[in-house]
Order: structure tokens, then C-alpha cells, then sequence
């Protein structure tokens, strides 16, 4: 089966109408048991560990068009490109079997300067090595984290992860909207450095959920994590560009000669308080592991409620989700911000963008949106707001998105609406 970019463009319309130097390594033992899965209090006492790039993982789902997660993969080799926020003298992959029903057996992985497409640059390829074995198994319900590898990575550089899956794997854990491609091979060409092989691609992601860096100049516990829907995960923007507006942060830092790690935990789809069945869990919930779980992490930006809002009730997009009051969608954000002061994480609330014109416009609805941009700006109880609403509005009918902003469906930005909501963001106050 082939997938094209088609899929994100149907994945954008139907939304709107819901809403690395070779370390030596033993071959062929597997880990086992919850000793070698990574947990968010083990990845904390690392030393200085910065989340380089991230993505939430999700269940098996295809409410859009087919993807390869509820299949899962046999003898395949799965290659996924990624870009660092931020560099380092180390390098190391997380891997998420959070939603498999079984044991997920890693046979091998590599990681690679990215060339062109499924392609790795001459001479960077790297085994990857887990407790000092090239094969693990990840427990059902839980992550892994390879082992260090010495591997010097700069700010905003694309990195090529490389998974082979010779084993049944089930259902996979997988993140569903990536605005990146994802490539498949038969067989096992992880140590390929051409991408000949990778004859299928995928608008989603696969089991690869973080990429940490380590021995860069970033300081200690600075991390910007972006949490949200689909206006975080970059429904909008061009695929393959890196334009979300949690990239142009990045690219915001770095031009001063400072990056910082920023890594984007948005899911398209995602509710602040209610699960899903194509969405992910509730933000509530998720919160802990995708947020409180990446290293050195000192601030979060939350943009997140317009599915409560719009998609309650309407059951465009799998199972219906009861409406939400203004009251219970502040309670949420209350307790995002409760979680992330426990941590002594800064908070910082962004305003819900315009939905005049979308799928999700009514007038009841707005009125909604209304009252909770008003609580985040005016309440006092996240440590900052960043009024993304007014630098997307178009200040001829603030209801609606700006048309330079405009992806098209009068929802999601494009890739200027995702600039001009980065660059609205103050520096210093994250």
C-alpha cells in the first residue's frame, strides 16, 4: 500500500467539519521488563538532557484515510526524519509502545544526518544500541529510551531515525497527523544509506516519540514544550517545511544565538476533557506523560479547548463527545496549571484562535470562545499569556482568521499564520 500527501489534505478538511559515533554493541539480545523502560523520574536525574524534537503518541486509528498503525508492520524497516530545536555533543531516541497490546520488538534502529527524502548523508549512519544490545523489546504500555551516543548535532539539523521491525508487531503506537513523511521498505535496510529501498510513505508517525540531545550550550531546564490540538500539531501547514509555529519558535531562538529546545506535543483533535477514540486522551490526562515527562523542561505553552468547543456534541469524527461548559473547560486549564506548578514549570495560556467562518462557527459557540480568551487574559492564573487570537485576527472582523493567515478552512493557520503566531510569542517570557 502507497500513501500520498493526499491524506493530510483530506486529515485538514475533515477536522474542520469535527473540528552519533559507533558505539559497540552485542547483537541479538532483547530487553525485557520495566527496568529498561525509561520513566519521566529516571529521565530527570539524567545529566542535562534536552528534549531535541517530540510528538504525543496515539492510539491506533484511521479516521481520515488509511495509515499503517492498525496494521502494524512484519519485516518492514520504517525511516522517519526529523529536526533538532536544539544541538548537542549526544544523541538518544525515545521509542513508545504505550498503546500496543503486546511486547514491541525493536531488531534493530540507526540514526543518520538526513540527505534528501528517505536518503541518510554519506558517512553519518549510526547503530543504535539499547543497554548495550542492537535489538530490544519495549513492554506493552511503556517507552524506551536508547542508550547515549556520541553524536554532535547543531540547532534546527534534520536527523534520520531508522526502524526495523522484523517480528509481528500488532497495532502500532503511532502519532497520527505528522507534517512530515514517513518512509517503508521491505525487509531490512536500516543501515541503507540510500532510500531506494523506501518505496512507501506515510503522513504519520511511528513508535519514534522523542529525540534528546545532550552537551549542547542550551541551559539547564529551559525547554519550551507547546501543548495543544491541531493548531499545535501544524494542520495547515506546508508537510515537510518544519512551519509549524512550535518550528518558527525554534527558528526564533536560534537567530539570537541561543536555541533552546522546544518540542511540540500537539494532537489534532485533542480535547482538554474528554478522550477520544481518534484523538488522543484528554489533555488532563496526557498532560503528565507528554509534558511532565521530557527532560529539562521549564515552561509549557498551552493552546488548547477549541475542539471542546466546536466538536462537542457533534460526533463529525468518531464516537460523539458531550458539549462542554465555559466552567468545566476552565477547570480543565486550572488543572494543566495546578500539574504544571507542581513540577515548577512555568505556564503560560494562549488564547483560542478565531473560528468565524469554520465548521465550528455558531453563535453560541463563539461566545464560548469569547469567555474563555477572557478568563486566560484577564484571570491571573497562568504565569504569562500569549494572545495568539489577536496576532491571528483579522482586525477587520476579529471573528475570523486573518485571510493572509488562512489555511483555507477558516480554522487552522498557514504557514504565515503559523510565523506570525510564533513570532507574537515574547522571548523573555518564556
Amino acid at each position: 500500500m502507497r500513501t500520498t500527501h493526499a491524506t493530510r489534505r483530506t486529515a485538514a478538511t475533515m477536522l474542520t467539519a469535527a473540528a552519533l559515533t559507533l558505539l559497540p554493541v552485542a547483537g541479538g539480545q532483547a530487553l525485557t521488563g520495566p527496568a529498561h523502560a525509561a520513566t519521566a523520574s529516571q529521565r530527570d536525574h539524567d545529566d542535562h538532557w534536552q528534549g531535541g524534537w517530540a510528538t504525543s503518541p496515539q492510539a491506533p486509528a484511521a479516521p481520515f484515510a488509511p495509515n499503517w498503525s492498525q496494521q502494524g508492520f512484519a519485516d518492514q524497516t520504517v525511516r522517519q526524519v526529523v529536526r533538532v530545536s536544539t544541538g548537542g555533543t549526544r544523541a538518544r531516541v525515545e521509542l513508545s509502545n504505550r498503546y500496543g497490546g503486546t511486547p514491541l520488538r525493536i531488531t534493530g534502529a540507526t540514526v543518520g544526518r538526513t540527505d534528501n527524502g528517505a536518503s541518510v548523508r554519506a558517512g553519518s549512519l549510526r547503530q543504535l544500541s539499547f543497554g548495550g544490545h542492537r535489538s530490544a523489546t519495549v513492554p506493552a504500555g511503556a517507552e524506551l529510551t536508547s542508550d547515549a551516543l556520541p553524536f554532535r548535532t547543531e540547532a534546527l539539523e534534520s536527523l534520520t531515525v531508522t526502524l526495523y521491525l522484523a517480528d509481528p508487531t500488532g497495532p502500532a503506537t503511532f502519532h497520527l497527523i505528522s507534517s512530515s513523511t514517513s518512509y517503508r521498505a521491505q525487509g531490512d535496510h536500516r543501515s541503507d544509506r540510500a532510500g531506494t529501498a523506501f518505496t512507501e510513505t506515510s503522513d504519520s508517525s511511528y513508535y519514534l516519540t522523542g529525540v534528546e540531545v545532550s552537551g549542547g550550550r542550551t541551559a539547564r531546564g529551559n525547554g519550551v514544550v507547546a501543548f495543544g490540538d491541531s493548531i499545535t500539531d501544524g494542520v495547515g501547514s506546508t508537510p515537510d517545511a518544519d512551519n509549524r509555529y512550535p518550528d518558527e519558535l525554534a527558528e526564533r531562538f536560534a537567530a539570537t544565538g541561543r536555541p533552546r529546545s522546544v518540542v511540540n506535543q500537539g494532537i489534532a483533535g485533542n480535547q482538554v476533557t474528554q478522550d477520544t477514540d481518534w484523538a488522543g486522551e484528554k489533555a488532563v490526562a496526557r498532560f503528565r506523560k507528554d509534558v511532565l515527562g521530557e527532560p529539562g523542561v521549564g515552561t509549557v505553552i498551552v493552546l488548547e479547548g477549541i475542539n471542546d468547543i466546536g466538536a462537542g456534541g457533534t460526533g463529525a469524527v468518531g464516537t460523539p463527545t458531550p458539549e462542554v461548559s465555559v466552567a468545566q473547560l476552565i477547570a480543565g486549564h486550572r488543572s494543566l496549571i495546578r500539574q504544571a506548578h507542581a513540577k515548577g514549570i512555568r505556564a503560560i495560556g494562549a488564547t483560542l484562535t478565531p473560528i468565524g467562518g469554520s465548521a465550528y462557527d455558531s453563535p453560541a459557540n463563539e461566545a464560548k470562545r469569547v469567555a474563555v480568551n477572557h478568563w486566560i487574559r484577564t484571570s491571573g492564573e497562568y504565569d504569562a499569556v500569549a494572545d495568539l487570537d489577536h496576532a491571528t485576527a483579522d482586525p477587520a472582523d476579529p471573528t475570523r482568521i486573518a485571510p493572509a493567515y488562512d489555511s483555507g478552512d477558516h480554522l487552522h493557520p498557514n504557514d504565515a499564520g503559523y510565523h506570525a503566531m510564533a513570532k507574537s510569542l515574547d522571548l523573555n517570557s518564556l
